[in-house]
């Protein structure tokens, strides 16, 4: 079947779907060893995809510089174990709307540094579509208590979740996504290896109960090996400024599953959010006509194109 346009905005969306319905899964595992668990769900999902692949992943891995495998390794330190510890951090002394908030401005942030480092200007349809899911996301979640380090933190995890998208797009194409998610899996297991030993000692990692390895187990297979090659099978059509678009329904998600987990409630404030997001995602991806007040796009009719390339409430640690 043709792949289309379509497909990546699809793939991106449900890739946040999953993402925004595994809070259940992440509060399981709150007395679990943070480092160990990271370590056991990349390791997990990087054996899964690697068996995937097969014996495709020799020529593509062994034609990586070295200057690409320091990629990947920043990849999955800052876009997946960074991301999460300083979400984690943040919730230490703010609210865990505050840091929800701003990891919801990626989009903007997303919009506008792509172009700027391929040399050319913001689309202006995409801005304006980001601003309206930042926006929505706000409304969704609202604003809590929080402390100067509680937004130094915040600000950390929105550089995490910018990086996630931006610094896998020179090495999306010669791995694809099946074996990118499979290589940065396996690197973010061993970093988190590394760092358990060296913050936890011997009691960094243990063997999990049987809820615990469910949720762990959930995380590997749904949202780590599912999740994240949907999410870069859509950056890979529509480019990173048009997919992180996507990562704004992350809350929505996850407000229309707490009542199911009877971890929260969907009111009107919700509602309105979730419909700002949608306007915003489909003004950014170009599936409606762009506003008449877009200057030089006015009238129109935005298209998804390929690009060309070389995871709230409640804890958010969802990559």
């Amino acid at each position: 079947m043709k792949r289309t346009p379509l497909h990546g905005a699809l793939s991106a969306a449900f890739a946040c779907f999953l993402v925004g319905g595994s809070f259940t899964a992440n509060s399981l595992l709150g007395g679990y060893p943070y480092a160990g668990g990271q370590a056991l769900r990349y390791g997990l999902a990087a054996l899964i995809l690697l068996s995937l692949v097969g014996r495709r992943a020799g020529a593509p891995l062994r034609a990586l510089t070295g200057r690409q495998w320091a990629r990947l390794a920043l990849l999955a330190g800052v876009g997946m174990l960074g991301f999460n510890l300083a979400i984690l951090a943040a919730e230490r002394t703010a609210e865990p709307a505050v840091p929800g908030v701003f990891v919801g401005c990626a989009p903007v942030v997303v919009a506008v540094i792509v172009p700027a480092f391929a040399g050319h200007r913001p689309r202006p349809a995409v801005v304006q579509g980001a601003l309206l899911v930042a926006a929505g996301a706000f409304a969704v979640q609202g604003w809590g208590r929080t402390d100067g380090m509680g937004i130094v933190w915040s600000v950390a995890a929105l550089c995490g979740e910018v990086g996630f998208a931006v610094l896998a797009v020179p090495v999306l194409a010669p791995l694809g996504p099946k074996l990118l998610s499979a290589v940065v899996s396996g690197v973010a297991a061993v970093e988190a290896g590394v760092l358990g030993v060296v913050t936890e000692g011997s009691g960094w990692l243990r063997m999990p109960d049987v809820v615990e390895a469910l949720a762990l187990g959930w995380q590997a297979v749904v949202v780590t090996v599912v999740g994240f090659v949907c999410w870069y099978a859509g950056i890979q059509r529509i480019g990173p400024e048009r997919a992180t678009l996507f990562s704004g329904l992350i809350p929505v998600f996850a407000a229309l599953t707490a009542p199911l987990a009877g971890t929260g409630g969907y009111g009107m404030a919700q509602l309105g959010g979730s419909l700002m997001v949608g306007v915003g995602v489909a003004v950014g991806s170009g599936v409606v006509r762009c506003p008449p007040w877009v200057g030089s796009h006015r009238g129109h009719r935005a298209t998804l194109r390929p690009p060309r390339v070389g995871d709230l409430s409640g804890r958010t640690e969802h990559r």
